[in-house]
């Protein structure tokens, strides 16, 4: 069965995502390799949501209860934060819930700025780490994969998909009314990951044309290079040089203090980094406006009702269409093993006719196309019952009319709803 645990700008404060965002990537790995029953973990983190999907083998005897516990001390012990305190911001999902709410997720349909261009990126980035680290598992390959797909599928059906929508985009927007030209402006762009290139097109976008990169990493010449700016190595000066300041790299640790700027400046600094690259403090310098994530989250635009609506509804057929195929996946055994028991009939009749000389093509023919009209009700009920969850009743019906016994279905990771959860695990959400 499918578990995600979701702690995101909705449900947590900004403290918390950046305490989990130390540390609790890594987490993955000592839950695929420590716990038995959980087959694959794939964890999802940006500047705005920490959420962890799991596979879990589960039968309906058993509860995701111990697999949520371990999941909960694994996460606290990674980023320092107690299993109680992250329980009251973490929100528990499972089976079909898991689907819809990742297929809203890549979709831009959960972040702070509805629609956002790099969520898809990140979702897809987080699947091939976690290919790299070796965690993930054949369902949530599936699951991850159709999550592409469908956002794709919304934002090119939808207007939600608007070309330009991401946070930093906001953050300049938000930035402009303090910035007067921004052909004029200095800016200083701090860090080269995969957000990097993002932020300076938005800048660019704005009009900007006089920027400078640094990179922690030291990597900021190869990217200067590549995108036609300036780079610095020292990052005093490349401060005391700059009006505004966009800070986007994945470094653990300030990136900017209060002693790395001259005692007299007129600087914004928007810090768009989990965990933070800014020391608060700085906001304090007089001269020193700070945008952090927190503050640019309040200023969110409002969704735009009817084109969210619809990819809404684009996202819940697509969440609903993964779930019954992988409801009809799980009785595939039982249908095939009942063709099987019609057609191995079926050929020791047509033997036993020939043998008599009483056969002809024709009749063979005739009587294949009558066991296949008799094979299409049962294998259309097949589908119907497994789609409503009642497998099991299909299976039992075969072994009761033909004696053919199909081992017990094995629940689909997709099917399985939050009922399941004993109310001590309901409650975390």
């Amino acid at each position: 069965m499918l578990l995600c645990l979701t702690a995101n700008h909705r449900n947590a404060s900004f403290d918390l995502l950046e305490k989990l965002s130390f540390g609790a990537p890594t987490a993955a790995q000592a839950l695929v390799s420590g716990q038995t029953d959980i087959v694959g973990a794939v964890v999802l983190a940006t500047c705005n949501r920490f959420e962890a999907y799991l596979e879990v083998e589960s039968t309906n005897s058993q509860t995701p209860d111990a697999a949520i516990a371990a999941i909960l001390e694994a996460l606290g012990s990674a980023s320092t934060l107690s299993p109680s305190a992250l329980s009251s911001s973490i929100t528990v999902l499972t089976g079909d819930h898991v689907v819809e709410h990742l297929f809203s997720v890549s979709a831009g349909l959960e972040s702070v700025v509805v629609g956002e261009d790099e969520i898809s990126g990140q979702v897809r980035r987080a699947l091939e780490q976690a290919r790299r680290s070796g965690t993930t598992s054949s369902g949530l390959e599936q699951l991850f994969q159709r999550a592409s797909t469908t956002s794709r599928f919304v934002k090119s059906a939808t207007e939600v998909g608007t070309a330009g929508r991401s946070l930093v985009r906001l953050a300049l927007e938000l930035a402009s009314s303090r910035v007067t030209d921004w052909a004029d402006a200095r800016v200083l762009m701090i860090g080269t990951g995969s957000y990097a290139g993002a932020s300076l097109a938005a800048l660019r976008d704005r009009g900007a044309e006089n920027v400078t990169v640094f990179s922690p990493s030291g990597r900021a010449p190869k990217f200067a290079l590549s995108h036609g700016i300036r780079f610095s190595t020292d990052l005093v000066a490349a401060i005391a040089a700059s009006d505004v300041i966009v800070s986007c790299t994945t470094v653990t640790e300030h990136v900017i203090t209060t002693d790395l700027f001259p005692r007299v400046t007129r600087t914004l600094v928007i810090d768009l980094g989990l965990p933070r690259n800014v020391d608060p403090a700085v906001g304090e310098i007089e001269g020193i406006e700070l945008l952090d994530l927190e503050t640019i989250s309040l200023h969110a635009p409002l969704e735009a009702l009817n084109a969210t609506s619809n990819a809404r509804t684009l996202v819940g057929r697509a969440a609903a269409a993964f779930s019954a195929a992988e409801a009809e996946r799980v009785l595939a055994p039982a249908v095939v093993a009942l063709r099987k028991h019609v057609f191995d009939l079926l050929d020791s009749e047509i033997e036993r006719a020939q043998s008599r000389g009483d056969s002809s093509p024709q009749t063979e023919a005739a009587l294949r196309h009558l066991a296949g009209v008799l094979l299409h009700t049962p294998s259309v009920r097949a589908r119907e019952l497994a789609r409503a969850g009642e497998a099991e009743s299909f299976t039992t019906g075969l072994l009761a009319l033909y004696g053919i016994a199909v081992p017990e279905p094995v629940p689909s990771i997709a099917t399985q709803s939050i009922a399941m959860l004993p109310d001590a695990a309901r409650e975390l959400g």
